[in-house]
């Protein structure tokens, strides 16, 4: 018995649909196919329905056009995945963009692996096969990846399992859905960078968040440029709030009423030495006077 490997497929999407695509075991010059693939053969395109799970509904009509070319020329070379639902009716579970440009040439039949695969497992692979092509932008991976652990009820290292990809990466992927709608889109439309969306995930208020989205689009920052300036955000804020937390609560209640009887924000530093400052912030000189005036000065 020999052993051959092919490939074509992701390795998560391998992995999940264990289709003899990826491993063939050759015993007496007859294939051996795994339990879950229970016929491989040509099909009539007429009998097969569309997945209804298929995450995905627009399909570039120029790549269609190529590919049909393509299938005119040199034939099916990765035959279509199908469950079947009876004696003349399949359901197709990967391969939309195959079957397709195969009804464009006009072909009848199309060679197809004939699967067992429940409801939630068509999901399943219908998300991951989605997953797999190398066009979709970060939120839409990111939408994948949040319907595959809530529909799916995966836990995010099983997703990684799935996708071929490392827990911290998935993780990254959803934190995106976080981020405010106008960030969304432009990542949708490739106006914005993962790694400039990254950076952007570090800042917990979303007003700030806006505010450096709003400045790389201006002035066109790198993700280096960016990641800079986020850290010196963080960084500023890390220190107001260590400072907060060093004031002590007698500090903190004198502030309070010294900025309620100035009517400004009262600010006191205090050291070590029992020394210190106090700061009295003016917002203009009619706003100095009035301070003034509550000194009797």
């Amino acid at each position: 018995m020999s052993i051959k490997k092919k490939t074509g497929l992701g390795k998560g999407l391998g992995a999940l649909l264990s289709e003899p695509a990826s491993i063939v075991l050759e015993m007496n010059g007859i294939d051996y196919l795994p339990e879950r693939v229970v016929n491989i053969g040509e099909i009539m395109i007429s009998q097969i329905e569309v997945n209804p799970f298929q995450p995905r509904s627009h399909f570039n009509q120029d790549a269609l056009n190529e590919l049909a070319q393509s299938i005119q020329i040199q034939g099916i070379i990765q035959p279509i995945t199908v469950r079947k639902l009876s004696d003349n009716t399949y359901q197709l579970i990967s391969g939309e963009r195959r079957l397709q440009a195969s009804k464009l040439v006009g072909l009848k039949k199309i060679p197809a692996y004939v699967r067992t695969a429940d409801d939630q497992q068509m999901l399943e692979m219908a998300l991951i096969e989605n997953i797999q092509r190398e066009n979709l932008n970060a939120i839409e991976i990111a939408l994948s990846y949040q319907r595959l652990i809530s529909e799916c009820e995966l836990r995010q290292d099983e997703l990684g399992e799935r996708v071929g990809k490392n827990r911290s990466t998935v993780t990254n992927y959803l934190r995106l859905l976080k981020l405010p709608p106008d960030i969304q889109i432009a990542l949708k439309d490739n106006t914005l960078s993962m790694g400039h969306a990254r950076a952007l995930i570090s800042i917990e208020d979303v007003l700030m968040q806006l505010d450096v989205f709003h400045k790389i689009i201006a002035n066109g920052l790198s993700v280096r440029k960016t990641e800079d300036l986020v850290r010196g955000i963080v960084k500023k804020k890390n220190k107001n709030n260590q400072e907060k937390i060093l004031i002590s609560p007698d500090i903190e209640k004198l502030q309070s009423k010294l900025s309620s009887h100035f009517g400004t924000r009262i600010k006191i530093k205090s050291k070590d030495n029992d020394s210190g400052e106090i700061s009295v912030p003016f917002a203009s000189t009619d706003d100095l006077n009035r301070i003034l005036d509550i000194l009797e000065i």
